[in-house]
């Protein structure tokens, strides 16, 4: 079967925001399967776009109003109706991109595919933790799904979904301190959005769910088998829940966070 005669056609869709020293890795992963590439930068001030566009990559910029808005909105701009959705810090590994040119020559029966994530917290890949398996629906014909969730985004699908074999490789952050940054900022986000949907309780998840996060990541979810990495993912996975309703408790008391919580 000649390229051109290929039955699917993919858009692959990424929403960037300083993404210089990431977004080569994702696009160079994914080789020649994707038909065109659509990115969408909220306000970059490195080279992002412009290392983007001398790949022939179609550039919009949009100020960024949450994760689902903009992934919706880079799928609205493709020329194709199915949509391979990316981050900029992951790759597709060799046996997906091999699962992915197989499917492109192929009758698709579902309407979104899924696969599974690894991460690569620091220097090493985490295999438990509650980080792996980590099921994501990526591709998927975009007028049955669409993006939801304004913090943790979730494709939502109408129809039947299927698999691909291969990982997607998740490269998340170099340092701790680069992590610790990471979840004062998804805090504020997160306790900015429980406090808009109306909770208010604070208290006791605060001085309970915290310490049982922790016991749940390095035991039940076996984050010890992942070692030393494994005991600072259970602990910043404790304190993630711990700042975030104590953040919600500020806001529930009529105190502010601040600039806390803006995407950069």
């Amino acid at each position: 079967m000649r390229r051109g005669d290929r039955m699917n056609r993919i858009t692959l869709a990424i929403i960037t925001l300083n993404e210089e020293l990431k977004l080569p890795r994702a696009l160079d992963s994914v080789a020649d399967i994707p038909d065109e590439i659509v990115v969408v930068d909220s306000g970059s001030a490195d080279r992002t776009c412009e290392l983007a566009r001398e790949r022939g990559v179609r550039v919009f910029q949009r100020a960024f109003t949450d994760y689902s808005d903009q992934k919706n909105f880079a799928a609205a701009q493709a020329s194709h109706d199915w949509i391979l959705s990316l981050d900029a810090d992951e790759e597709v590994s060799p046996e997906l991109r091999e699962s992915l040119q197989r499917w492109k020559e192929s009758e698709a029966a579902e309407v979104a595919y899924g696969m599974q994530r690894r991460a690569f917290y620091i220097d090493r890949w985490i295999n438990h933790s509650g980080w792996y398996p980590d099921p994501k629906l990526r591709l998927y014909r975009r007028e049955r799904a669409r993006w939801v969730g304004a913090l943790h985004e979730g494709l939502q699908v109408e129809g039947p979904t299927g698999w691909l074999e291969g990982e997607l490789r998740h490269f998340t952050v170099d340092s701790f301190e680069q992590h610790v940054r990471s979840v004062r900022r998804y805090t504020s986000l997160a306790a900015r959005q429980l406090f808009a949907a109306g909770r208010r309780q604070w208290l006791l998840p605060f001085l309970f769910a915290a310490p049982w996060t922790f016991v749940r990541t390095a035991i039940f979810q076996l984050g010890f088998l992942d070692g030393f990495r494994g005991m600072q993912i259970a602990v910043m996975a404790s304190s993630y829940v711990f700042l975030k309703y104590w953040k919600l408790g500020v806001l529930g008391r009529g105190g502010s966070l601040g600039s806390e919580g803006g995407r950069t």
